[in-house]
C-alpha cells in the first residue's frame, strides 16, 4: 500500500518536494498503473471473452443529469418536427446553400483573416465586408440576393469573440461566443485545402436544443459532399461547448488511416436562439443561456 506523503506546517510540500519524496510516491503509482495495465492486457489474450470488462471512468458525460428534451433521432415527433422546420428545405435538397460571411464595422486584420479562413472551408461562401450597413437591411438584402444563411463575426480588442449566425429567409438566429480561435498558419504540420466539399460530422447533440443547434451548423455546407477529396469538418459537442475541427483523411496503408489537420481550429458556445431573423427589440427568444439561474449543477448540460 502507497501512502501519501503527509502534508502539514511543520514540513510544507516545497520541502518534501525537494528531499525526492513527491517524486518516490509518483514513481511508485506509476510503476502500479504499470503492472495493473500489464495483468488486464495479459487476462485480455488468455480469457478472450471471458476477461473482467474494463473499467469506466465517472465523467461530467457519463453522470450527466438527466434531461426530459432528450431526444432520439427515429422518434415520429422528432421526424415530424425536422420535416416542417426552417431547415428542412436544405435536408430536402431543394436549394443549394449559398453563406455570406461579414463583420463588425472597421474590423481588425485578425477578424478579416478568421474570416477568409472560414469562407475557403465552407463551400459557396462569400466574404464582403459591412460598409457600415444596419445589421436588419444587411440580413434583408443578403435574402433578396438569394443567400441562404448569414455569418456576422464580432470582435473585441481586435480578436473575434462572438458569431451571428441567421438562416434565411426565415430563420433562426443563433448568438456563439467565439474563443480558442488558432489560424491555420499558427497549426503545427497545417496541410493545404482543396475545393472539393466536405463531409460534415455532427456528435454528441442530444437534446431538442442540441438538434436544432446540429441542423443549422449543418446547413451551412452542401448537402452533396465529396468524398474522394476526403476533407471532413467535425462540430463535436462536449460539456455544451461546441469544439470545430478541419481534417483530411491519409490512407498511410491498408489497416491504418490517420488525420491531416486543416485549420482553422475554433470553440462555439451557444448563448442565445432566436425565432426569425435578427431582431433585438420585437424578436421572440427560444432559448437564452441565463449562467447564475441555469447553471446550478456542473452535471447539467443543455445541448
Amino acid at each position: 500500500m502507497i501512502r501519501r506523503p503527509p502534508r502539514s506546517t511543520l514540513f510544507p510540500y516545497t520541502t518534501l518536494f525537494r528531499s525526492g519524496e513527491v517524486a518516490r510516491y509518483l514513481s511508485e503509482k506509476k510503476k502500479e498503473r504499470q503492472v495493473a495495465r500489464r495483468k488486464r492486457k495479459h487476462d485480455e489474450k488468455t480469457l478472450g471473452a471471458a476477461a473482467p470488462p474494463k473499467q469506466i471512468p465517472r465523467t461530467l458525460e457519463n453522470t450527466r443529469e438527466p434531461d426530459e428534451t432528450m431526444v432520439d433521432p427515429e422518434d415520429e415527433e422528432v421526424r415530424f418536427d425536422e420535416m416542417t422546420d426552417e431547415m428542412a428545405s436544405y435536408f430536402n435538397r431543394e436549394k443549394e446553400p449559398k453563406i455570406l460571411i461579414t463583420t463588425s464595422d472597421k474590423p481588425h486584420t485578425k477578424t478579416n483573416r478568421f474570416c477568409k479562413e472560414l469562407s475557403r472551408v465552407i463551400p459557396n461562401c462569400q466574404f464582403l465586408f459591412r460598409r457600415k450597413a444596419s445589421m436588419k437591411n444587411m440580413v434583408k438584402q443578403a435574402a433578396v440576393l438569394g443567400y441562404t444563411d448569414a455569418i456576422v463575426v464580432n470582435e473585441d480588442r481586435r480578436r473575434p469573440n462572438a458569431l451571428v449566425m441567421v438562416h434565411l429567409p426565415n430563420g433562426p438566429t443563433a448568438y456563439f461566443k467565439l474563443m480558442g480561435v488558432k489560424y491555420c498558419k499558427e497549426i503545427k504540420n497545417c496541410g493545404e485545402l482543396t475545393s472539393h466539399r466536405p463531409e460534415v460530422i455532427l456528435n454528441n447533440f442530444n437534446t431538442r436544443l442540441g438538434h436544432s443547434t446540429a441542423r443549422m451548423l449543418a446547413s451551412l455546407f452542401h448537402y452533396d459532399p465529396q468524398f474522394h477529396g476526403r476533407r471532413v469538418v467535425t462540430f463535436h459537442n462536449q460539456r455544451d461547448y461546441i469544439f470545430f475541427r478541419h481534417h483530411r483523411y491519409e490512407f498511410r496503408s491498408l489497416e491504418k488511416v490517420g488525420l491531416h489537420e486543416l485549420g482553422p481550429r475554433f470553440t462555439l458556445r451557444l448563448k442565445s436562439l432566436q425565432k426569425g431573423t435578427f431582431d433585438t427589440k420585437f424578436g421572440e427568444y427560444e432559448w437564452v443561456l441565463k449562467r447564475h439561474e441555469m447553471e446550478t449543477s456542473r452535471r447539467r448540460f443543455f445541448l
